[in-house]
């Protein structure tokens, strides 16, 4: 059988097949800490338990039909009210579109509003937007963006490869590096984007902005999340919003996100995400939407997560830190937001003790997962060179004892390096 021309290039995910090669290593018995999934240990991280309970409840009663094309309509009510407190953000009913996690409303963005050929920008490093690209036939830019810039994209970077675009993808906090835009960094971003409209002539397809916020209940310390509308109202009609409850309610299996933005533009998406089926389990929409109600349940909920959340990340940042002072090739990004820490190891050139030689980040992977049983992600996953040395770190499947315990065991497989 011969499959079609997109089924034999499209790239498979890259973590995934980093975590098949963990688990597989785990199942022979060896203690590995896999800090390699974007995902929650639900044994370490429950689900709040007001909405476990809810859950239930919507079975016990039933609630096992097709739910609406667009989302049960309490839920996208409780939505409007969730982003109207806490982001100040008044987006009613009608321009919210709920689906089986954020994942099919990122594709149906681009579904929507990106044709075959025309150009998307993205930052390098950022999460999967290269392949919705090959999926599309899109023409994928990816701007290569800097750690002194805590790796996400400035308004000069982007600035070259605007022109003519039809989506600007941006995210923040950011997967992969859990580092977030500046309210001056993303006013610039957003004052480049309106300029460049002012360009387009009558008929032509304007500039987009998708701007996935998956990740902004979970910052941390005095960092602030910031999005393109509260910071420049007129782009309104032009953004398209990421959310829902994967991320912030540890709720990655539940299947609940929202997208929301123009009315028209989310018509179209609520088209798209009914053909694919992809929506969002009944039983969990009505639990959801009596859950964003119980303010203080979510508000307590949220402070432990993030809590425990900042302790793991904030434990390996402070690892990573101490060794490089002890004069080991590493560095850390302080942690801003997400469940992710941003790392650099270079030992590119260095020998194992079995003799082989470290070629790139991949090869750096592979070694500490045999040497250290810590398994990371190189940011080549994420669509940089494999020469760029930095990784992505992500802490919402290991406890807090299991990053403590590795930490002295990258640093014994680093010195037997030569």
């Amino acid at each position: 059988m011969t499959a079609s021309v997109l089924a034999q290039n499209l790239r498979g995910s890259e973590i995934i097949k980093i975590a098949g090669e963990v688990n597989e290593m785990k199942r022979q018995g060896q203690n590995i800490a896999n800090l390699t999934i974007g995902d929650f240990d639900s044994n370490i991280y429950p689900i709040p338990n007001e909405l476990k309970q809810g859950i239930v409840e919507a079975y016990a009663q039933n609630q096992t039909n097709y739910p609406p094309a667009d989302g049960v309509l309490a839920l996208r009510e409780s939505v409007s009210d969730f982003l109207k407190a806490n982001y100040k953000l008044d987006y009613k009913a009608n321009q919210i579109l709920i689906s089986g996690g954020s994942r099919p409303l990122i594709y149906a963005t681009y579904l929507a509003l990106v044709d075959p050929g025309d150009k998307v920008v993205f930052p390098a490093p950022s999460w999967n937007n290269n392949h919705y690209c090959d999926l599309l036939k899109a023409n994928g830019v990816s701007v290569d963006t800097q750690p002194e810039n805590n790796f996400m994209p400035t308004a000069d970077e982007l600035r070259p490869h605007i022109k003519g675009a039809t989506l600007l993808a941006l995210c923040s906090p950011l997967n992969p590096t859990g580092t977030m835009f500046s309210k001056q960094n993303l006013e610039e971003i957003c004052d480049l984007v309106i300029e460049e409209n002012k360009t387009r002539k009558a008929g032509e397809k304007p500039l987009y902005m998708l701007y996935d916020q998956i990740y902004s209940q979970l910052t941390f310390g005095s960092y602030q999340h910031f999005d393109p509308v509260t910071l420049r109202p007129e782009l309104k009609d032009l953004v398209v919003y990421i959310d829902g409850a994967s991320k912030c309610f540890a709720a990655t299996g539940v299947r609940v996100g929202w997208g929301f933005g123009p009315a028209d533009i989310i018509n179209n998406m609520k088209a798209i995400v009914g053909h694919m089926g992809a929506w969002s389990p009944k039983a969990e929409q009505v639990a959801m939407a009596a859950f964003l109600k119980q303010t203080a349940d979510v508000t307590n909920y949220l402070t432990k997560l993030k809590g425990n959340v900042q302790k793991s990340l904030q434990t390996l940042y402070t690892g990573f830190k101490a060794l490089k002072a002890e004069g080991f090739a590493v560095d850390a990004i302080e942690p801003m937001g997400a469940i992710y820490l941003t790392v650099k190891i270079d030992y590119t050139g260095k020998t194992t003790p079995d003799g082989d030689l470290i070629k790139n980040s991949t090869d750096m992977n592979f070694y500490l997962i045999r040497e250290a049983g810590c398994a990371l992600v190189p940011f080549s996953a994420f669509g940089t060179e494999e020469s760029l040395n930095w990784f992505r770190v992500s802490v919402g499947a290991s406890t807090l004892a299991d990053i403590e315990a590795v930490l002295p065991r990258v640093k014994a497989a680093l010195t037997k390096l030569k």
